[in-house]
């Protein structure tokens, strides 16, 4: 069985995709310890607040209800991370007599998740220990993935990282249309925005790289403060950034990216001060390449740049105004 254990890790392992190393993952425990039920949770950043858990994904055993999720109240989270700063195993007796045992699952500096897994009967140490020493490869594994499609610089997702996340986002944007469960889906929307800030030449050149290498680190901030743990961010490189808005009404995405804009006018960066940035968005459509959007974000924010900068538009009204009359066509545009 432990080489069964092993090699199944090992194939885990082999994933570069999140998703699928979750559930690669949860399979494997299920497998091996044979729970009622098992769930992988992430921490996520919070709407502007507390950060919260996450699951990620869930097994269960024949269909056995499962004990419900940890809560995700800054209280939990809080006396749950102290907990788990120090190591501790968190153990919870279920009503039904069986037993909920949570495992910290650490990233390189903080703990980033849990595994949580409800049993017949407590789990054993050398099993706990088993898990850990999983758990500390998986961590690992994910570093060397973070490494490769991380900026350097501010942490966000690179450039790399950004074609596979567009599929996977067609994808699930695909599977909630087809889904007669989901009616929220028929009105919400996916955007895309691309962000570039205004003169930085200028501050660079004025100032050195280093405070403009500063100003690209405290706009990543500020990209992180304003928008859901659900968005996506990106470095593109040099002073341009994206973000991808799941699942959101048009006036939901004019608004965080009006917000994103003001934040970072008002705000007083170290020795260079004012500092704007503008933001040209579009909507993404089941049918998008990486590519035709990102040339329609682009044709957006260049009409924001030649109309004064510092402002947030978005490419579909433009063109509904005549103000744009790109054609956005595959096989017309050559952004690159």
């Amino acid at each position: 069985m432990r080489h069964q254990l092993l090699d199944g890790v090992a194939a885990a392992t082999t994933h570069r995709d999140r998703d699928d190393l979750d559930r690669a993952l949860a399979g494997l425990l299920a497998q091996f310890i044979e729970p009622h039920s098992l769930a992988l949770l992430r921490l996520v950043d919070g709407d502007g607040a507390a950060p919260r858990l996450e699951e990620r994904v869930r097994v269960t055993r024949d269909g056995a209800p499962a004990a419900a999720a940890l809560a995700n109240s800054h209280q939990d989270f809080a006396a749950w991370q102290e907990r788990a700063l120090r190591g501790e195993v968190v153990r919870r007796g279920a009503a039904d007599g069986r037993h909920l045992t949570i495992l910290p699952v650490a990233g390189a500096q903080n703990v980033v998740g849990l595994l949580q897994l409800e049993t017949a009967r407590p789990l054993s140490r050398r099993t706990v220990e088993l898990l850990h020493g999983i758990l500390r490869i998986v961590r690992n594994h994910l570093a060397l993935l973070d490494y490769g499609e991380q900026d350097t610089l501010t942490g966000l997702l690179n450039r790399k990282r950004f074609d596979s996340q567009f599929d996977k986002l067609r994808q699930r944007m695909t599977d909630a249309a087809q889904d007669p469960a989901d009616p929220v889906a028929a009105h919400e929307s996916s955007w895309l925005a691309l962000i570039d800030i205004d003169h930085f030449k200028s501050i660079n050149d004025g100032y050195g790289h280093l405070f403009g290498d500063e100003v690209l680190l405290l706009i990543a901030r500020l990209m992180r403060n304003v928008f859901r743990g659900a968005d996506q961010l990106f470095r593109f490189g040099g002073e341009e950034f994206i973000v991808i808005l799941e699942r959101s009404n048009a006036g939901g995405a004019r608004l965080a990216l009006e917000r994103l804009r003001i934040a970072i006018e008002r705000y007083r960066f170290p020795q260079v001060g004012r500092v704007t940035a503008s933001i040209g968005y579009t909507r993404i459509t089941r049918q998008d390449i990486p590519t035709l959007a990102l040339a329609r974000a682009d044709a957006a924010l260049y009409h924001v740049k030649s109309h004064g900068r510092n402002g947030v538009r978005n490419c579909e009204q433009l063109q509904a105004a005549g103000e744009l009359s790109e054609d956005f066509r595959s096989g017309s545009v050559d952004l690159f």
